[in-house]
């Protein structure tokens, strides 16, 4: 790995900001576009980790939940605690949501064997128009 200068950290860092906005998200239409920004990536990116864009992905929806957990604490709740409240609601059952995987994939969420990832959070909260600091 090659170490790059101050000023070629400044040029490249002003180009991927010009592309998108990465920093602390203060205001909701940071977050909004910030959001709409995610969105774009996960139609592009899903959950495939080896994909080259996948830790900007990561790395924005670290900044968006930091976010969301500064202005939307959601407090002693899990996230998969929400998900079984809102399957109950809604009267889903684990075959009704195959963008979080297969009936039995699904079955070792709502049992605690695998943590919801962040592909998944974003799709719930899109899904069910919540913020996606609630299945954190």
């Amino acid at each position: 790995m090659t170490h790059a200068t101050t000023e070629q950290l400044e040029h490249a860092w002003s180009h991927l900001q010009a592309l998108i906005p990465m920093s602390v998200i203060r205001t909701e239409s940071q977050y909004d576009q910030a959001l709409e920004t995610l969105n774009r990536l996960l139609d592009t990116v899903g959950d495939d980790e080896t994909h080259p864009l996948y830790d900007l992905l990561d790395t924005l929806g670290v900044l968006i939940h930091t976010y969301e957990e500064s202005y939307a604490p959601v407090g002693d709740v899990s996230g998969i605690d929400v998900l079984k409240l809102l399957m109950d609601e809604h009267q889903l059952t684990t075959a009704d949501l195959p963008e979080l995987g297969t009936p039995a994939q699904v079955a070792d969420l709502l049992a605690g064997r695998h943590a919801l990832n962040v592909a998944q959070i974003h799709t719930l909260a899109k899904r069910f128009g919540v913020l996606s600091a609630t299945f954190v």
